[in-house]
């Protein structure tokens, strides 16, 4: 039996959820688009209620599961971390996200299609503002501190990365993601030439 619930709002703040992990178990055994408050509520042996007032709905508990894994991006850094140039500060922190989700990714990957599911538009609007918080949370955790244009460029940059990259990552079926490590050193070495030659040409204006 599940303890005491809490409220939507306020969402444990660690790891340690086991309906967010019973779900994910349930999920991983009939699909993202058959899991249902009820049969988790049932596994639980928790009543349906108690568990609305911790997960207002499947898609809550999606967002929990991203939240979950922005945390272990953010989590304390390695020994030498500070010492790494920005485009490796990114692949560590980038793939430290993915990572946290790779156990999952099968399930991850339909939450996703869940969320862009055309009837869903009410949940475009929030994945939108979600990515903007996570590419500055990544910006933040690399210590990336540029200002003007070249932060703008930066934004646009990580954001297109970042999609680019989830999208071969949920169909990586490689060795600890081998392919989605690969993708993410090359599309940042072309992107870091490309800054170098937008600084030279800034300086040439």
């Amino acid at each position: 039996m599940v303890e005491k619930s809490r409220s939507a709002k306020h969402k444990p703040a660690s790891d340690q959820d086991p309906i967010l992990d019973a779900a994910l178990a349930l999920a991983e055994e009939s699909g993202w688009a058959s899991l249902g408050l009820s049969a988790l509520a049932a596994l639980l042996r928790m009543p349906l209620a108690e568990l609305h007032d911790v997960y207002r709905d499947t898609d809550a508990i999606a967002d929990a599961w991203f939240a979950r894994a922005t945390r272990t991006m953010l989590a304390p850094h390695p020994e030498g971390f500070t010492q790494l140039n920005p485009k490796q500060r990114i692949v560590h922190l980038m793939q430290r996200w993915f990572d946290a989700l790779a156990p999952h990714r099968r399930v991850t990957a339909e939450m996703l299609a869940a969320k862009m599911h055309p009837p869903h538009v009410h949940h475009w609007g929030p994945m939108v503002f979600n990515l903007s918080r996570l590419i500055q949370l990544l910006r933040d955790a690399a210590d990336l501190r540029a200002g003007g244009r070249r932060r703008q460029l930066e934004e646009i940059g990580l954001t297109a990365l970042f999609l680019m990259t989830l999208r071969v990552w949920c169909g990586d079926d490689t060795q600890d993601q081998a392919r989605t490590r690969r993708f993410i050193g090359r599309r940042l070495n072309g992107a870091e030439r490309l800054m170098v030659q937008l600084s030279a040409n800034d300086r040439e204006d």
